[in-house]
This record gives structure tokens, C-alpha cells and sequence, in this order.
């Protein structure tokens, strides 16, 4: 069974970690290819502003396969290389595919995301959680390390000192202390998470699609770039905000004390 189901709402894509049976497992041959293609449509399809991930069942993710990961000829081929390969050419395939998403991507995170879960949770730009939800970083107490791009996201979104603290402890942390240390933006009740995350998506989808993605961009570059790196990369996305058809629709419907409607020109 494939790992992510993709389906519309208006200019909303709803992407569904869907593997119930394992808690969404992730890392089964093919999840990198199926992750891809997914992201693909979203970022090639331009009447889609923003993005939602979730899982289905009971969990947003558990994680890697832990029992397949403790048979490493079937997974690895019993060698260095191949467990190279399988984070390489599937699991990084997945989570750079999620990571170069054009537009905003929220995380509507339903239940557990532990380990490789808990990092793709933190690939969102914004994440909501319901009270059942959980967040650790578990690898040491597998006698493992964060091999999942972890050690790079988590303390983008939390710090460092609180993104050491669950990865030297392997704690677990309960969704209320997820939005007070700052991973979550709310907790929402669960029959009301997607609800809250679809309203929040069309707020987003309201705005420009070409400012919105190249918000997105800039957000990006300026976590990891000086002030005087991020004024250039500011000044080169305004001068093409500034051609498109929707910044003058903007600006029009400003003056004329209107909502906007803006059709990605």
C-alpha cells in the first residue's frame, strides 16, 4: 500500500500519511517515490496555494519500521552501502520532497510523531496538534542517531537547548508542552483539528500564489543567511512580486477598500 494519498479541497492539497495498520510507518520501499510524485503534483499544479499533512487512524507517524530495521538483509542486504542507499535514495527522497514544497505546508498532527515521524512533522511551516498527539526524538534509545535530517529541523523549531534535551533523553512530550515550548502553534480538539487546519489553509490560499511561494522562499533562505544575504534575496522576489498581475489587483483592491482577488497572473 502506498504511504500518502493526495486529494483537493478548492485550492487546498490534503496530503494523508495512510498506512492505519503501522501507525503510518515510514520508509517502506517506494515511500520515497510516492512521496515525490505527490509533491510533484502539488508543486506543479497552480490552482493549489496551500498544503495540509496528516495520518490516518490513530497516529500522524510512529516512525521508522523498527522490527524491519532489526532485519537488516531485508532491508539493508546486510551491508553498509545498503543502508546507505535505503536512507539516501528513499527516506531523504521523501524528506527532501516534502521540504521542497513550493508553497505553505501545514501539519495537522492527529496522534504520535516519533522519530522519523516527529521530523517530517517539523518539515511543516506551521503545525497544529490535538491533545492526543505526542512528539519525541527516540533514536538513542534505539542505539541509534537522528540519521533522518532531525538534528538540522528540530532545533530550527524549538532551539537548541530544548532540541538536546529530547534527543539526549529520548523523552516524549504531550501536545500541551509542544505548544508551549513553541512546536505546535495550537492544540485543537480532535474532531476539530482538520477543521481548524483546512480554515487556517484557506485563510492562507486567500493570499497571492506567486507572494506566497515567494514568501516561502525567503522564509527559507533567512534562517540560514545574513541580514545583507537576506535584503538581496528580499529585493530580487519583490522586483517579480512586483510585475505580476496580482500585486496590481492588490493594490487596486486596497484602494478601493475591497477584498482582493487574486488568480496567480
Amino acid at each position: 500500500m502506498t504511504i500518502i494519498s493526495l486529494r483537493k479541497e478548492g485550492p487546498v492539497a490534503i496530503l494523508t500519511l495512510d498506512r492505519p495498520e503501522m501507525m503510518n510507518a515510514l520508509g517502506e520501499p517506494g515511500d520515497g517515490d510516492a512521496v515525490s510524485a505527490a509533491c510533484a503534483a502539488i508543486n506543479g499544479d497552480p490552482d493549489i496555494r496551500c498544503a495540509i499533512l496528516t495520518g490516518a487512524g490513530k497516529a500522524f507517524s510512529a516512525g521508522g519500521n523498527v522490527k524491519a530495521m532489526a532485519d537488516p538483509e531485508a532491508v539493508y542486504n546486510g551491508s553498509v552501502m545498503g543502508a546507505r542507499s535505503q536512507y539516501r535514495d528513499n527516506i531523504h527522497r521523501m524528506l527532501r520532497a516534502l521540504y521542497g514544497l513550493d508553497l505553505p505546508l501545514i501539519a495537522a498532527v492527529n496522534g504520535p510523531a516519533i522519530g522519523l515521524g516527529c521530523d517530517v512533522a517539523c518539515l511543516a511551516d506551521i503545525r497544529l496538534a490535538s491533545p492526543s498527539a505526542r512528539f519525541g526524538v527516540t533514536f538513542l534509545k534505539l542505539g541509534l542517531v537522528p540519521g533522518d535530517g532531525g538534528a538540522w529541523v528540530l532545533p530550527r523549531a524549538i532551539g537548541m537547548s530544548r532540541a538536546a534535551e529530547l534527543f539526549f533523553t529520548g523523552d516524549v512530550i504531550d501536545a500541551p508542552t509542544a505548544e508551549k515550548w513553541g512546536l505546535v502553534s495550537e492544540v485543537a480538539p480532535a474532531e476539530k483539528l482538520m477543521e481548524k487546519a483546512l480554515a487556517l489553509a484557506m485563510r492562507i490560499s486567500a493570499q497571492g500564489p506567486h507572494a506566497l511561494r515567494l514568501t516561502k522562499a525567503l522564509l527559507r533562505q533567512g534562517r540560514d543567511s545574513d541580514y545583507s544575504a537576506a535584503l538581496e534575496a528580499a529585493a530580487n522576489a519583490q522586483v517579480i512580486a512586483h510585475q505580476t498581475a496580482d500585486f496590481r489587483e492588490g493594490a487596486a483592491a486596497l484602494l478601493a477598500k475591497r477584498n482582493p482577488n487574486f488568480t496567480g497572473a
